[in-house]
């Protein structure tokens, strides 16, 4: 069985490692947020015919591995997520049903590595993220 996905015209395997930050860094990631979250990402990615193949949520910081055809770029699938999900933020934990001008969870940015054939190990490094972080250990990114 091949890794290779197909679209008409080409077969691709295009998976990144995707990093992004809550704005200021707040600690805001936990309990019902972090819950709502992990649906909201799996269904948006779903909607633009992405896959989440694994991914963890820290206490300040979001950890993805996302397989994206080539028919989008990056940093529009990660705008596409970061965009819906403050606006779904907004409404479901701040009240707001309406007028979200200026509304921004997510800080400005990401950080974004290919995985290619090491998927094993960021795979395992993504899976302990969390270990890691409440051990106090700084990431130093090596996989």
């Amino acid at each position: 069985m091949s890794t290779y996905e197909s679209l008409s015209h080409s077969k691709w395997e295009c998976k990144y490692h995707i990093v992004f930050v809550p704005k200021f860094r707040k600690k805001l990631l936990y309990g019902k947020i972090r819950d709502f979250l992990r649906k909201e990402f799996h269904e948006l990615a779903r909607q633009k015919g992405c896959t989440i193949v694994g991914g963890h949520i820290v206490q300040d910081h979001v950890h993805m591995i996302v397989s994206i055809p080539p028919k989008f770029a990056v940093s529009e699938i990660v705008g596409y997520l970061k965009g819906k999900n403050a606006i779904a933020i907004a409404r479901q934990f701040s009240g707001r049903k309406r007028n979200f001008n200026g509304e921004s969870f997510w800080a400005r940015g990401y950080a974004v590595s290919t995985v290619g054939y090491k998927l094993k190990k960021v795979k395992r490094y993504v899976k302990h993220q969390e270990q890691l972080d409440s051990q106090g250990f700084d990431e130093d990114g090596v996989f």
